[in-house]
């Protein structure tokens, strides 16, 4: 027999939460007695708040003192820039001295920014329907007075809408924390050192992709714990093929020119150096190693006059993130688009 409250029956998996939201219950009022307490969230927004409040909460935790932290470095990086300056001298001293200071807490931050993706994905995305299949409370919810797509609003909206909102929280901050020391600050190197996936929108844009991923895959393995470990892969995968494929394409290669004997120039200020080679007068390209050991008959066979270093400005960074968040919120939408392609025509 089941309990007045909805909880679990002898032959049958607990289907409390999932019984008040199809009677009603889940209305954003509790209490004992009939007195309730009014929350702000009603209906179906509160029955997911309430199945998955665990992980809400850490994650708004997690916001919270992140946020807090970001501005308390800050306080100490402003006093050493403000002392010290924030321009790279010729020799490396301040670049040194900064790195010996600082290093670790940027590095350390970039690299926590830099997990919450995946993170997001293992740990929210993955269980957030695999959860319910396996439970069996999705098929008390769908097959009353819920529909498939009233279910799907608010199952995907709520969790979405948080991790957006947390993401771009703490991308925020950590932009206000790195932006005053961006030529210092990780050896200058905005493209490799973390800081182009952990400010602007690539964090919260690579978030929603990924979580969405998780949440259709645990929709697909119908088990949590398979669904977690699956995500877990696919996240290191994005990982790898982002970071050696497709950021780097992200933005046009600029070209530093010079002759073959001179002295290296520097880049621009800020820009990252990603590329060299060697080349003929008329721009045909070479390895930079080419004719290394071959001496002056070997460069004048191939008639290479200059070297080339291919960089992205620091002007280009903004551009780049967009368009990188652009491709991933395209897959999102397709991800997600699949999901409710599928929860409404196969049964869950």
């Amino acid at each position: 027999m089941s309990t007045a409250g909805g909880t679990s029956t002898a032959n049958g998996p607990d289907t409390g939460d999932a019984g008040l939201a199809a009677a009603g219950g889940a209305t954003g009022e509790t209490g004992a007695g009939g007195t309730g307490r009014r929350t702000l969230l009603r209906g179906l927004p509160w029955l997911v708040w309430r199945r998955h409040r665990g992980a809400f909460r850490v994650g708004l935790l997690l916001t919270v003192a992140g946020c807090a932290l970001f501005a308390y470095q800050r306080i100490g990086v402003m006093d050493y820039l403000n002392a010290h300056g924030v321009t790279p001298d010729s020799k490396g001293r301040l670049l040194m001295e900064f790195q010996d200071k600082f290093n670790e807490l940027f590095s350390s931050d970039a690299q926590f920014l830099a997990s919450l993706p995946a993170l997001t994905a293992v740990f929210l995305g993955a269980p957030l329907i695999a959860g319910e299949q396996e439970s069996g409370t999705i098929k008390l919810v769908t097959t009353q007075s819920v529909g498939r797509t009233r279910w799907l609003a608010a199952t995907l909206g709520l969790p979405l809408a948080l991790a957006v909102l947390c993401t771009a929280l703490l991308t925020a901050a950590f932009t206000w924390l790195w932006s005053p020391a961006h030529e210092l600050a990780m050896f200058g190197d905005w493209l490799g050192g973390g800081a182009f996936e952990s400010t602007g929108p690539v964090l919260v844009s690579m978030t929603l992709f990924l979580t969405s991923c998780g949440i259709a895959i645990g929709m697909l393995i119908k088990r949590v714990v398979p669904a977690m470990a699956v995500t877990a892969v696919v996240a290191v995968v994005t990982s790898v093929i982002w970071t050696e494929k497709v950021r780097v394409h992200l933005g046009t290669l600029r070209n530093l020119v010079y002759p073959y004997h001179a002295h290296t120039p520097d880049v621009p200020r800020g820009a990252v150096r990603v590329d060299n080679w060697v080349s003929t007068a008329d721009g045909k390209l070479f390895g930079y190693g080419t004719c290394s050991n071959g001496g002056k008959a070997c460069l004048a066979e191939k008639g290479i006059v200059n070297r080339v270093d291919q960089y992205f400005d620091y002007s280009q960074m903004a551009g780049m993130q967009w368009l990188g968040a652009g491709f991933l919120l395209a897959l999102t939408a397709l991800v997600l688009g699949f999901v409710v392609w599928r929860a409404r025509r196969r049964p869950l």
